[in-house]
């Protein structure tokens, strides 16, 4: 998502599938100065990648992770606009129940929506 809250980019995954393993392709290419995300994305991998993007992690710290970094919650605070992009997305019921059988037409339909409200 960009500073206003659209989203920037979309990648499906499985409904099994863990989000945090596509983290890093999504994030790959992307010019971010902070990038937010809730206890599930604070892993080595995603870490050293947005590390190594220049960008500054903005993930609370699990209490298993060994390295200690700096957390900014008031930069945190702002992560409520991912909630309500999805929120807003969800707002679709061919979205929210996912009609759609082939990924690439439930893309499409991501696609749209993100249109009809961002546009």
């Amino acid at each position: 998502m960009d500073s206003f809250g659209r989203p920037v980019r979309f990648i499906l995954t499985g409904g099994n599938a863990s989000d945090a393993g596509s983290a890093v392709p999504l994030l790959s290419g992307l010019d971010a100065r902070h990038i937010l995300a809730d206890k599930a994305y604070d892993s080595h991998a995603i870490l050293n990648h947005v590390e190594a993007s220049g960008a500054r992690p903005i993930i609370p710290q699990r209490t298993c992770m060994p390295r200690k970094r700096d957390f900014d919650p008031a930069i945190y605070r702002l992560r409520n606009r991912i909630e309500r992009t999805i929120g807003k997305l969800k707002q679709l019921r061919r979205v929210a129940t996912r009609y759609d059988r082939l990924a690439c037409n439930y893309l499409a339909t991501l696609q749209l929506a993100a249109l009809r409200f961002w546009c």
